[in-house]
């Protein structure tokens, strides 16, 4: 997990028996900071989740984020959850947050660091066949119009 989410996490774990609702809050901030990690801007968490989809996100991750940005919301904000709702939701958020670092953060440099461990000339060969492929496919869709 990123530092600067990993410390809102903590953060929101630490408060989560006596505050759920200040967990959820804090958890939605983590989420917004993994959304910049992730590459985007950070200053809307809706427009970043959105942007993030266009770029191939999974919609179980997407659903993951806009479960988390809901509730986070929702949590702060007077008659938008009852306290009991917010308690037994917040403890869910620590569980969808840990999958969302899982597959977008985690997955992704356990497998780039396997790649890396190739040979040089191992990866070269990959990369070239990847240019062929993708000229072939790029001449076929030409051949087509």
């Amino acid at each position: 997990m990123p530092e600067v989410v990993l410390a809102d996490y903590q953060e929101a774990r630490d408060v989560a028996n006596s505050s759920p609702r200040t967990a959820a809050a804090v958890l939605r901030l983590a989420v917004q900071k993994l959304c910049v990690e992730l590459g985007e801007s950070g200053k809307n968490i809706n427009d970043d989740i959105k942007s993030l989809v266009k770029k191939g996100l999974s919609v179980e991750i997407q659903q993951a984020l806009d479960i988390i940005r809901v509730v986070g919301n929702n949590a702060v904000h007077p008659g938008e959850l009852q306290p009991d709702d917010v308690a037994d939701a917040a403890f869910s958020l620590f569980e969808l947050t840990t999958q969302i670092v899982e597959e977008r953060v985690a997955k992704p440099k356990k497998l780039k660091a396997l790649f890396d461990r190739l040979s040089q000339g191992a990866r070269d060969a990959i990369s070239k066949r990847d240019v062929v492929g993708w000229n072939k496919a790029l001449t076929s869709q030409e051949a087509c119009r």
